[in-house]
């Protein structure tokens, strides 16, 4: 009671104020722009919709985008659950150095990134490409290496949302676990997997909206070609580029619709789960 007299105190007008402010700044700068994109996109109703949805080309690099979406977002998942674990249960030479890298993507230009790509996997003058190539891979200008590209740029986000969470649970009831007969993989499963579970679940959605939005590594890395490694991304810079602004809204509405969709979507699960 005392707690929620002291609260009340401490509300006057600087705190209506910063409310106000942040409000403001996330309209203006999130939600303002975003319905923008809707209104433009549904200027001519559903023509432009339907254009897109009914052009092969743009349907393939729709499909494409999705892929690459989720084979990114498989493999940071499993990575930075893996990684998460290594960094708060463990301790070894170089921790600190790890959890320094693992920041590099947020830091470092997607740009950079794929060219960093490409002078490594690159056909004729990447270290690696000349080899993988005579084996019949070919990474550069393919599906592979625009997994690889959206992997990298997505890379920190399950992490920095599952190690706080391990952080704060501790590791007691793994320890009691291990003490009564479970191994290493009952433990996880039955313990670790359940406290972690929405930090997990966050981490996806924030790498998957991260993943289908990428542009400028996948530019890069794709080569751009209709039809086999042409992106939704790459899409919306053509059309706009090609004074098509209703395709370019069009598909750009589609892209944030699904990540909005699905802050939306675990927004609203996480408070019946709570209840529960």
């Amino acid at each position: 009671m005392a707690e929620t007299k002291a609260w009340t105190r401490r509300k006057g007008p600087t705190t209506y104020v910063l409310r106000l402010v942040v409000v403001a700044y996330l309209f203006f700068l999130v939600a303002w722009p975003v319905y923008l994109v809707g209104q433009n996109a549904f200027k001519d109703g559903f023509d432009n919709l339907q254009g897109i949805l009914t052009d092969p080309d743009i349907v393939h690099a729709l499909h494409l985008s999705v892929e690459i979406a989720i084979l990114s977002v498989i493999i940071n998942t499993l990575f930075g659950v893996g990684i998460s674990i290594l960094l708060v249960r463990y301790r070894f030479p170089g921790k600190r150095l790890l959890n320094a890298l693992l920041d590099v993507p947020l830091s470092v230009s997607p740009i950079v990134v794929g060219l960093a790509l490409v002078l490594v996997y690159g056909g004729r003058t990447g270290w690696f490409g000349p080899t993988l190539e005579s084996a019949g891979l070919q990474i550069i200008f393919a599906e592979p290496g625009m997994v690889m590209a959206t992997v990298f740029v997505a890379l920190p986000l399950v992490i920095r949302e599952v190690v706080p969470v391990l952080e704060e649970i501790g590791d007691e009831q793994e320890q009691a676990a291990r003490s009564l007969g479970a191994n290493a993989l009952q433990t996880f499963r039955r313990i670790t997997l359940p406290a972690i579970k929405w930090g997990i679940t966050y981490g996806v959605v924030l790498s998957l909206a991260r993943s289908l939005g990428e542009f400028g590594a996948v530019k890069v890395v794709s080569g751009n070609v209709l039809g086999a490694t042409r992106t939704a991304t790459l899409v919306v810079e053509e059309k706009y580029l090609n004074f098509d602004k209703g395709g370019a809204y069009a598909t750009a509405f589609l892209l944030a619709l699904v990540a909005v969709a699905a802050i939306i979507v675990v927004s609203v699960l996480r408070p019946k789960e709570e209840d529960r």
